[in-house]
């Protein structure tokens, strides 16, 4: 079981810093290049850079009352990446990139969240 693990690129857990904007301040992130990778994935369905992405993420979680002080929107990003992939093994996203995000009804893809108890 452990060699399918170990013998990933070590490139995809490498860490790397970009530096974007969000809401006109600038900011470092630090995520490991695999979730870069799927921000970019998840970005070129919408026609979205990882920027804007990101970005658009920042204000829409802002918005919502969800993202405070405490928050790490590190995690954040990183959990959004889990969640996306994990939709499309269970089929609520289509694998296929042509098809945006935007255009999935959320209540469709979302039916079965729920929340962990405490």
């Amino acid at each position: 079981m452990c060699q399918i693990f170990i013998n990933a690129d070590p490139d995809l857990y490498a860490s790397r810093s970009r530096s974007i904007r969000l809401r006109g301040v600038a900011t470092s992130l630090r995520l490991e290049n695999l979730f870069w990778n799927v921000l970019e994935e998840i970005g070129e369905r919408d026609g979205l850079s990882v920027p804007q992405l990101v970005g658009k993420l920042y204000d829409e979680l802002s918005t919502s009352g969800r993202l405070d002080e405490h928050a790490n929107f590190s995690s954040f990003l990183r959990v959004s990446c889990m969640r996306y992939l994990q939709l499309q093994l269970s089929g609520r996203i289509p694998t296929d990139p042509g098809v945006p995000i935007r255009a999935l009804d959320a209540g469709w893809v979302l039916p079965d969240e729920r929340r962990p108890s405490a």
